[in-house]
């Protein structure tokens, strides 16, 4: 056997646990800043100044997170290998699906991605550039994502404290 497929099957693994750590250490502090941080701001400062500071912090984590994902110039998250799959030729029937999603338009992954993720996930995947800063048009989607995805979750846990104080408070 050749010691180049060996090496590709290396990159390949390491590339794999690079995703997964990054993706671990992602989650987790998502997890805190959405169902900790944030049901507890709204608790305590109501649905409007609470959805405020609460978009503020996220816009000042997701910046951040931009910021070290171009600074690290690494696809830690798996963001560009996603995007690769909208130019899929094969003959996988589960990569032609991923594919067609993927393929439907700025529109519609703006907005799901918005509501299912944040503004970080939803402007590193709709950026025409790999790990260049921000344009105007990746500025729009980043601060557009931040209303839509910060409107959403603030919604979510104000209808969760909502219903928390009116069983037990």
């Amino acid at each position: 056997m050749t010691p180049e497929p060996k090496v590709a099957n290396a990159v390949w693994w390491l590339r794999c646990i690079q995703w997964i750590a990054g993706f671990g250490v992602h989650k987790t502090i998502d997890y805190a800043f959405d169902y900790a941080l944030y049901p507890w701001v709204i608790f305590k400062l109501g649905l409007l100044y609470g959805g405020i500071v609460m978009a503020v912090l996220s816009c000042l984590d997701c910046l951040v997170l931009l910021r070290i994902y171009d600074w690290l110039k690494r696809d830690w998250l798996g963001i560009e290998f996603v995007k690769e799959i909208q130019n899929y030729a094969g003959t996988s029937r589960l990569m032609q699906a991923l594919r067609w999603l993927l393929t439907r338009g700025d529109g519609i992954a703006f907005l799901v991605l918005s509501i299912r993720f944040d503004p970080f996930i939803t402007t590193a995947y709709l950026r025409r550039g790999r790990y260049n800063g921000l344009s105007s048009r990746d500025w729009r989607i980043f601060f557009g994502s931040v209303i839509v995805s910060n409107t959403a979750w603030a919604l979510v846990c104000w209808s969760g404290v909502s219903v928390y104080k009116k069983l037990f408070g």
